[in-house]
């Protein structure tokens, strides 16, 4: 039984995401922006929350970080980064094959916020 339930737990662990590990894959789009990253960033954000309620943002040393993620996995990471001239940005996605619910509305608002 003991057995059992550890492989469940493992099973359960395996399946969990971190915007750390979704940005060990390459980024789905990437592009510049003239726009700071803050301007991008509040562009963008409210955008993903009427997708997705979960969507989270939180300021960088650099920048922004925009996260879409259930309780246990991480499904998209934008990470938005000042330069001198505007604003980089990198959307990360846990599988970006899949046709996810509101996926792309997602992608949709990383690139119409350009």
């Amino acid at each position: 039984m003991k057995l059992i339930v550890g492989a469940m737990a493992l099973a359960l662990l395996a399946g969990c995401s971190s915007p750390g590990d979704i940005k060990k894959n390459d980024p789905t789009i990437t592009a510049s922006t003239n726009k700071s990253a803050k301007k991008y960033a509040l562009c963008v954000f409210p955008r993903w929350q009427d997708q997705r309620s979960t969507s989270t943002m939180s300021e960088t040393e650099n920048g922004y970080r925009l996260v879409v993620a259930t309780d246990m996995m991480t499904d998209e990471v934008l990470e938005v980064t000042s330069t001198g001239a505007g604003s980089k940005v990198s959307l990360y996605q846990r599988m970006p094959w899949s046709k996810m619910w509101g996926r792309g509305e997602i992608e949709a608002a990383v690139r119409e916020c350009l």
